[in-house]
């Protein structure tokens, strides 16, 4: 069972959204009802360059959609993977070969051998944290407005 609470660490997360310019989105959908177009859009918004990698699509956000990570021209600082996670230890493989800084995983792509290959790789790993709640939670308005709890819920009352 792998121990998730390593993957989701609060200075770690900070550090990642802090020094990334770049990030790579695995998975990002041209779909506007779809979560990774929504948190792409996000980034984007917030300042970050965003380059889509999906063999589905050829633009999304304004930006030319690579087939894999292997195809991308840039330098990516971070790859953001919206993708089952049995795809995960490829992905890895592949962040690490371009020489990616970190990795993070969205909600649910949970999978031990894809981190274990990033970290191998030198990379730092996010997993099962969804980045723009997360920016918004450290970066954004959560944080300007003091929400700065590391929980969310909609409970009144709710932080002890």
């Amino acid at each position: 069972m792998i121990e998730l609470d390593r993957y989701q660490d609060a200075l770690t997360i900070q550090r990642v959204l802090h020094s990334s310019k770049t990030i790579a989105v695995v998975g990002l959908s041209g779909n506007e009802l779809r979560a990774s177009y929504f948190v792409g859009y996000y980034l984007k918004r917030h300042g970050y360059r965003v380059i889509p990698v999906n063999p589905r699509e050829t633009e999304v956000l304004g930006e030319t959609s690579y087939p894999s990570l292997l195809d991308v021209p840039d330098r990516v600082d971070l790859v953001n993977v919206f993708r089952a996670p049995d795809a995960l230890p490829g992905i890895a493989r592949e962040a690490v070969q371009i020489g990616a800084r970190s990795l993070w995983c969205q909600f649910g792509v949970i999978n031990e051998e894809g981190a274990r290959i990033a970290e191998d790789g030198g990379l730092s790993v996010v997993m099962d944290r969804c980045i723009k709640v997360e920016h918004a939670r450290y970066v954004g308005r959560m944080h300007w407005l003091g929400f700065n709890t590391k929980r969310i819920t909609s409970v009144r009352g709710g932080i002890q």
